[in-house]
């Protein structure tokens, strides 16, 4: 489907834009596209040329970094609101991973150049890019200190616990999981995976409904 162009309406709703003065949002709305993305599609991948960025305002998108091998590994998984494709729009460098829809999703794209000039204009903004940066900074150091410090299990829960949501006043992962993304997220095999979640179902830490995972008071880990 071809971008289209976006009203101020949809831009005043994202909080990326959230500082902008009406003037502000109706420059940008010349410059911004919206696109929509079906379910298994790549937006962009691992090596190409950076020329845009794109804010998620429906939808999932999967994060994912490969070798000459084929193996992979996921790097996040990114919902409404959030950014993907900025880091190389600021230095340059060609895409540093490759990012697919799990579901079908509606984005707003921004090319570099304003995007630059936009940085340069708008403070808020420049704010907002940073705090996304940074933290995605400090969950890549959590990722590696789980890598080091936890074993399979404490990765497996650590996962859960960070992607659950407050739902009806349990914690919950709502969003489907497989466990082969698991597996690429924690630097483990998917048996593995397999094996670790039926353990914990059986010691009551977590519970599956549907596609739902319940996640018990017990699983919960020290800070």
């Amino acid at each position: 489907m071809p971008a289209i162009k976006v009203s101020t309406t949809v831009l005043r709703a994202v909080p990326l834009f959230a500082g902008f003065a009406d003037d502000q949002l109706a420059m940008l709305a010349q410059v911004v596209t919206r696109r929509s993305v079906p379910r298994g599609a790549t937006l962009m991948s691992q090596g190409d040329p950076t020329d845009s960025l794109y804010i998620i305002i429906a939808g999932r998108l999967k994060v994912m970094m490969g070798d000459s091998e084929g193996k992979e590994v996921i790097l996040a998984m990114l919902g409404p609101g959030e950014i993907v494709g900025e880091m190389g729009l600021i230095d340059d460098s060609p895409r540093s991973a490759t990012v697919t829809a799990t579901e079908a999703s509606e984005l707003l794209g921004i090319g570099k150049r304003e995007f630059r000039r936009c940085l340069a204009e708008n403070f808020d903004m420049s704010m907002g890019v940073m705090r996304g940066l940074v933290r995605r900074l400090r969950e890549a150091d959590r990722k590696i200190g789980s890598l080091a410090l936890l074993d399979v299990y404490g990765r497996v829960a650590r996962l859960l616990i960070d992607m659950a949501e407050d739902v009806n006043g349990q914690r919950a992962v709502t969003k489907r999981l497989p466990k082969q993304d698991i597996a690429k997220m924690i630097g483990a095999s998917r048996e593995m995976v397999s094996r670790v979640m039926k353990d914990l179902q059986l010691g009551g830490y977590i519970e599956a409904r549907g596609s739902t995972i319940v996640l018990h008071d017990k699983i919960l880990l020290p800070e």
